[in-house]
């Protein structure tokens, strides 16, 4: 029962559930900034963007693919949305920050690992490091 109990409260499952709560949120910002801005715009340049209306038959089979095609549309939309207004951007951004950072590790010349540049012995093969 400890267990469970610390499974359950440890901080990575809590900052997970809030990181799919965050997530669910922020998809539907992206969709209603889609849907009220980019779509629009599309509607000027190449007329109705909704493809509901393509679909064929088969028996009794209707296949609707115009749905997929403006559900894939709508996606390659909102990920070049989110791509070019919050990841490159934000990327630029930390960049910038982390301009002046000086370096506090180094590769270990034998086993290549990461240590700390100040240290004299490799904390992972044990040679001496100079």
């Amino acid at each position: 029962m400890s267990g469970l109990k610390q499974f359950l409260f440890r901080g990575n499952l809590v900052q997970l559930a809030v990181a799919v709560v965050v997530g669910a949120q922020f998809s539907a910002l992206v969709t209603q900034f889609v849907n009220s801005f980019i779509n629009p715009l599309l509607a000027l340049v190449g007329g109705n963007p909704n493809l509901s209306h393509w679909k064929f038959s088969l028996g009794e089979g209707e296949f609707r693919y115009g749905d997929f095609i403006s559900v894939a549309l709508t996606f390659l939309i909102s990920a070049l949305v989110v791509y070019f207004v919050m990841v490159a951007p934000m990327a630029k951004l930390i960049a910038y920050l982390d301009r002046d950072k000086a370096a506090t590790e180094r590769e270990c010349p034998h086993c290549l690992s990461m240590i700390p540049i100040k240290a004299s012995r490799c904390a992972h093969c044990t040679q001496k490091v100079v």
